[in-house]
């Protein structure tokens, strides 16, 4: 579903329809995907390391071919975090129990309220796409900014974004400022959409220097 919002909306006003026209605006797979595999490389501190990989039809990854446990992990983890967020949920699963009111507009776009079950989450929309994510997780906050789109033809997909945590009460950063550029190409061509290139680059933090990492994911191929 795709649709763009015709006009400004109101600060105060309820605005689920036009969170839940960007929530259903996103890129998913179908129910019946099937998995893939294919060839992982990771880039990181000057060294290249290289497996191969499998993504069942229950979204769990395996790494195998690389010696070190922390760069399957590494690799494993890219891949499951991207395939999680394909899993086709309704609208109703994921924010029945939520109610969303409008807040400000600027730049980034209308920020969405959530009061009800998740009271303290804000999100950004704008054009039908979720602009910024603000979540309380597991006793932190992440906040992420989408900043440009793959628009696959069947919702779309974040390109380029940002994501910060923080603690929830001060609001003090924990950890650098992550930057992601993710390639998506269609498997076998036309489809589903999977992740080809993951580019992370994290900012200095305290006694943390900045890192640079990249994920490529080739030789993809449907399983079954």
């Amino acid at each position: 579903m795709t649709a763009t919002l015709s006009s400004p909306i109101q600060a105060g006003s309820d605005c689920t329809a036009a969170f839940r026209a960007a929530y259903e605006n996103r890129y998913t797979w179908d129910p019946d995907f099937g998995g893939y595999q294919g060839r992982c490389v990771l880039e990181q501190d000057g060294r290249v390391v290289e497996g191969r990989f499998r993504v069942g039809a229950d979204l769990k990854a395996s790494v195998e071919g690389i010696e070190a446990e922390a760069d399957q992990k590494l690799l494993a983890g890219q891949l499951w975090e991207v395939a999680i967020h394909r899993v086709r949920r309704s609208f109703e699963q994921t924010h029945g129990a939520n109610t969303f009111t409008a807040g400000n507009t600027d730049a980034v776009g209308t920020e969405v309220i959530v009061g009800g079950k998740n009271a303290g989450d804000r999100y950004r929309i704008k054009d039908s796409v979720v602009t910024m994510v603000h979540r309380h997780i597991h006793g932190t906050v992440v906040t992420i900014f989408t900043e440009a789109v793959t628009d696959t033809g069947a919702g779309y997909l974040s390109r380029c974004y940002t994501s910060q945590y923080a603690d929830p009460a001060s609001g003090e950063a924990r950890g650098g400022r992550s930057h992601f550029t993710d390639t998506f190409v269609p498997l076998a061509g036309s489809g589903p959409w999977v992740l080809g290139e993951r580019v992370v680059e994290v900012e200095a933090h305290g006694e943390s220097p900045a890192s640079r990492q990249v994920f490529r994911f080739e030789d993809l191929q449907p399983l079954g």
